[in-house]
């Protein structure tokens, strides 16, 4: 064995449905101006009693379902996030249990990126043990956005996707790509609840404990750092831009997500986007557009299917698979 193919994938977002008009109501703007500003028409949030976990949990369920396993066929859990159920434990221990798994389980915490760094993982596990591996993605940024914050609340939604690797004869991944800059921590930040600055009073009065964020510096990275991932991938597996038949991006902003196919040459026909009616759930945001893909039949046996996203920290990565839809 010396591939993975995924043999099943799930799918979990909230009933509750936050619409760009009830934003902009919120904040005295027009509809248009949020729309305009980064394509999305509505996000998902979560209610009373959902958590990260709970919503990595029914995604993962289903993923088991379409690949007709069992929590006891897994060897080995990986979550992604960075909005974990709590400090400790993992996240992927609560999942673990409520789904039964037999083998193992970590968190990757790469922010957007989480779930791309949580495949290459998988592959190299599967590598040394060729066993079914569950990989989720799952967030709650809405809990982490500062309710008068117009900027990053117009961005975000909840949700989780999963998907099940498991080894295959063939080689499916034909490159992959990793990356990550350290020098960009402030773009992107939770300040307190670490050991840099633990929760006291003082942080909780003056709302250290949601996110901040610098539009413009991610803009420019999240473009540059992905561009230059995509490059790499495509000419380590020595394919054109123009041969890719889908890329799944991050769906984090589709300024950022046209600019990226601008200044790579992907077709704009191959995008695979539900941007607009989930806004950007982070970890969960590729593996909720590849099942959705997929779900609709667009991704076919064969099929050169392109893996993109960025992160806060920053981080990046990308993967270019050949498709193989079942178990070999």
């Amino acid at each position: 064995m010396n591939g993975f193919v995924i043999t099943g994938w799930g799918v979990s977002v909230p009933e509750r449905v936050v619409t760009s008009q009830e934003l902009a109501d919120r904040f005295g703007v027009d509809e248009h101006w949020i729309t305009s500003r980064c394509g999305i028409r509505e996000r998902r949030a979560v209610g009373p009693g959902q958590t990260t976990a709970s919503l990595a949990v029914e995604a993962g369920r289903r993923a088991l379902e379409k690949a007709g396993l069992g929590g006891d066929d897994i060897a080995h859990l990986i979550v992604a996030t960075a909005t974990p159920e709590q400090p400790s434990p993992a996240t992927s221990a609560f999942v673990h249990h409520e789904l039964g798994i037999a083998g193992s389980a970590h968190d990757v915490n790469s922010e957007c990126a989480g779930f791309l760094y949580g495949l290459v993982s998988a592959m190299a596990l599967v590598a040394i043990d060729p066993r079914p591996i569950l990989l989720i993605g799952s967030d709650t940024h809405t809990l982490t956005a500062d309710p008068a914050d117009r900027n990053l609340s117009i961005l975000v939604g909840d949700g989780a996707g999963a998907v099940v690797v498991e080894p295959a004869p063939e080689n499916r991944v034909l490159a992959w790509n990793l990356g990550a800059d350290g020098s960009c921590t402030g773009s992107l930040k939770v300040l307190a609840g670490g050991s840099r600055m633990p929760t006291t009073e003082e942080t909780v009065r003056q709302g250290l404990h949601y996110a901040q964020i610098n539009g413009n510096e991610i803009y420019l990275n999240a473009v540059r750092y992905t561009v230059r991932t995509v490059r790499e991938t495509l000419e380590s597996a020595k394919v054109e831009a123009a041969e890719v038949d889908h890329v799944v991006p991050h769906q984090a902003n589709i300024r950022i997500i046209n600019s990226i196919l601008s200044h790579t040459g992907l077709r704009p026909e191959a995008l695979v986007a539900n941007l607009d009616r989930y806004g950007n759930t982070a970890s969960a945001s590729i593996p909720i557009a590849l099942a959705e893909a997929l779900d609709e039949g667009r991704i076919r046996e064969g099929d050169l299917v392109l893996l993109a996203g960025f992160g806060a920290g920053m981080t990046w990565g990308s993967m270019l698979l050949k498709w193989g839809g079942g178990r070999q």
